[in-house]
């Protein structure tokens, strides 16, 4: 959901008004899936998109008419095969886009300032509301099943909408390597926060990696310090025991969604012995993806880094 219900905040805060346009459900090859969202300001200013441009100016229109009125709208638009066209895309669709003004009588600002809270604070939480706008509610359970797969939608039991609000994805990289370098990269260009970590200030610096945060301390610290959870991949480089061995039992020991290690079968096997004699159960060990990535064949750091980038998304998207 990008920085929308952040970017409604600070507009409403500042004495704007404000109305969000989500999209609740979608039909044939609509551009943008439910959840995506639209934010307007009383002005005319808008950030977002609902529908990759194809139906955007008439959602402006019925958002500004919500804030002169107040109340919530259900908007359904049939995007043809030739206006999708016109914006870039292969296709059309029938999307329908729920648009609530920011005030008492729709999203109170009060809940849409718990909402940002929580997404600051990275706590997964739904905002369940009526399609007709006569109920919503914020809530951190109940939804485990859209949680894991990061899907909004209508729920056909109580027709409701629920917008998942996952905190974003983040990559802790243990070991500034070569293969770390394209690893930063492309899981940027993914969605993920990278963090690398490298007590080695010669290997993990500011001029290596310029685009992302590196951590100079021990990995087992630094993970304590980061705070791994459900939206975390762990992914060690080091091919070295003693920096290797210490942030696994930290990853083992959290919710990571995903923890591969770098190193052949034989290192793997190895790996788990020492695991084992250390006290960590086998179902825990059998966490590891190692070695690390798909089996693509890859042979340079660039193809290592496709192959556990690849891997990663499988271990998000098909758990």
């Amino acid at each position: 959901m990008d920085r929308i219900p952040e970017q409604a905040l600070d507009w409403a805060e500042a004495g704007q008004p404000v109305a969000l346009a989500t999209v609740v459900e979608t039909w044939g090859s609509a551009p943008r899936r439910a959840g995506a969202q639209l934010v307007v300001a009383g002005d005319g200013t808008m950030m977002g998109s609902v529908s990759g441009g194809c139906v955007e100016g008439a959602v402006v229109v019925e958002a500004l008419e919500a804030l002169e009125d107040g109340r919530t709208r259900l908007l359904e638009y049939g995007v043809s095969d030739g206006d999708a066209f016109a914006v870039g895309l292969a296709c059309g669709g029938t999307i329908k886009v729920l648009v609530e003004p920011v005030g008492p009588e729709a999203l109170s600002l009060e809940m849409l300032r718990q909402l940002v809270a929580r997404r600051a604070a990275r706590k997964p939480v739904a905002y369940e509301v009526a399609l007709d706008g006569s109920d919503r509610r914020l809530t951190g359970a109940g939804h485990e099943d859209r949680f894991r797969r990061d899907r909004s939608g209508v729920e056909d039991e109580t027709g409701r909408f629920i917008a998942i609000h996952n905190p974003p994805l983040r990559l802790v990289i243990v070991g500034a390597v070569h293969i770390a370098q394209h690893l930063v990269r492309m899981a940027t260009e993914t969605g993920f926060d990278p963090i690398v970590v490298d007590p080695r200030e010669a290997f993990g610096s500011p001029a290596r990696f310029p685009d992302c945060q590196v951590v100079n301390d021990w990995p087992d610290a630094a993970l304590r310090e980061i705070g791994v959870d459900a939206r975390t991949a762990v992914v060690l480089l080091t091919h070295d025991p003693k920096l290797d061995d210490p942030a696994l039992h930290v990853a083992l020991g959290s919710e990571a969604f995903y923890i591969g290690a770098l190193g052949s079968t034989r290192t793997q096997a190895s790996r788990l012995d020492r695991l084992a004699e250390a006290g960590t159960a086998a179902e825990q060990a059998a966490r590891i993806h190692g070695p690390v990535g798909l089996d693509i064949g890859a042979a340079s750091p660039s193809e290592i880094a496709v192959s556990i980038l690849a891997q990663m998304i499988q271990s998000l998207r098909r758990p």
